[in-house]
């Protein structure tokens, strides 16, 4: 019973090291927020001040530093604080920047068909991006968003 115990131990601390290990990159890199719900804090503890709670599952952020277990991040309203590294995703997100409506067109170029037109706030799933525009999922809606129009695309 005590080496089931044991191997069963083994087993999880391996689970875990590998998914922590997943976040563990040469920094900077893009990452989005895996959850409902984070604090971002001031320092890389829980014992330090939240600065933000941030409620906007797929928010992309800018990974900075890393320090046992924290990622300092930075938004897309440029505030740098410490969360978890546990509560993000390599999962690519983008936000719609910007004052107007960016149009979503069927292919990436300014005569494809406009297909929709999205509101600056509104993220989405980013694909790849060529020529100036990107692929970029909201939803059940597919299509290209010109790449000014993004951020969270680019090197970080």
């Amino acid at each position: 019973m005590s080496l089931r115990l044991l191997l069963s131990a083994l087993a999880l601390f391996t689970l875990s090291a590998t998914a922590a290990a997943g976040q563990d990159r040469e920094v900077p890199y893009w990452a989005s927020i895996r959850v409902g719900k984070v604090n971002m804090r001031v320092g890389p503890a829980e014992t330090y001040n939240i600065a933000w709670v941030y409620r906007r599952k797929e928010l992309p952020v800018k990974v900075l530093r890393l320090k046992e277990g924290w990622r300092l991040v930075e938004d897309p309203d440029g505030a740098r604080g410490w969360v978890r590294g546990q509560f993000l995703s390599r999962d690519r997100t983008a936000i719609v920047r910007g004052k107007a409506l960016a149009a979503m067109r069927d292919k990436g170029s300014e005569a494809a068909k406009l297909l929709w037109r999205v509101e600056p706030g509104v993220v989405g799933k980013l694909g790849d991006c060529a020529a100036g525009w990107c692929r970029f999922a909201v939803g059940p809606h597919l299509g290209f968003v010109r790449e000014e129009r993004l951020w969270g695309v680019g090197e970080p």
